[in-house]
């Protein structure tokens, strides 16, 4: 038993890459629709902690997706550290305010990747802070009931549903990332963006993207636009 509770950190085929980002996403979605019941019933501090589990799952995706492009074993290492790491995972929670102050190019977005930023130490301490007491600042008692609002649970809660899919990813669609991305990753930058926008076309000449106009080749080059700027607002 306690062979089988042990954290794997060995190297993942396709289908299991694509099996472990659907079960994050299902995750992720079940926690946010928890955490909605919860500031439903204002439960604030619950919901927001909640909705931060939901994100923090939502990261997970990425995460997995960087494991068709690692090149070494020592890669694959770090990426099953960043994984586990609560903070590693919950980067794209700062995505809906960006959008709200402008953010509409790739560029726009790199706040989300800033090492400097520390984002998601607030994050992660907001997660705390929502479910347990503490003593802080000059000797003062956090309490959950007293710290979180409505506003704050609102916006984690909204932030958790944005970042939760609901659509299930297929082998043949990293199949597809590993055929454009690998190749290039990270030696050049416009290669980068080149594969991705040939990643989607190849994605809807498969059935695995909607018909019409290349939505990834629109977002590298002209950014968001009105509707999808929408979607991604905490409204």
């Amino acid at each position: 038993m306690a062979n089988q509770l042990n954290p794997y950190k060995g190297n993942l085929s396709l289908t299991q890459i694509a099996e472990g980002m659907n079960c994050a996403t299902k995750n992720a979605r079940r926690l946010a629709d928890d955490a909605g019941i919860l500031l439903e019933n204002r439960r604030f501090p619950s919901a927001a902690s909640l909705a931060t589990l939901s994100i923090e799952e939502s990261g997970k995706v990425v995460i997995l997706r960087q494991f068709i492009t690692a090149s070494d074993n020592d890669e694959r290492s770090n990426l099953w550290k960043e994984y586990r790491s609560h903070k590693k995972k919950n980067l794209n929670w700062i995505l809906p305010d960006l959008v709200a102050k402008g953010a509409r190019k790739l560029d726009d977005f790199l706040p989300i990747v800033d090492k400097s930023s520390d984002h998601p130490e607030v994050l992660d301490s907001l997660k705390q802070i929502g479910f347990y007491t503490d003593c802080l600042g000059s000797a003062h008692w956090s309490i959950p009931d007293e710290v979180v609002n409505e506003k704050l649970a609102s916006i984690l809660v909204k932030t958790a549903n944005i970042l939760a899919p609901e659509r299930e990813i297929t082998v043949k669609e990293l199949e597809l990332w590993e055929k454009h991305m690998k190749p290039v990753w990270k030696k050049n930058n416009e290669w980068m963006r080149t594969a991705l926008a040939n990643w989607y076309l190849d994605m809807q000449a498969h059935g695995l993207a909607p018909e019409g106009e290349n939505k990834m080749s629109q977002f590298i080059h002209g950014g968001l636009n009105e509707e999808q700027a929408d979607h991604l607002q905490e409204k």
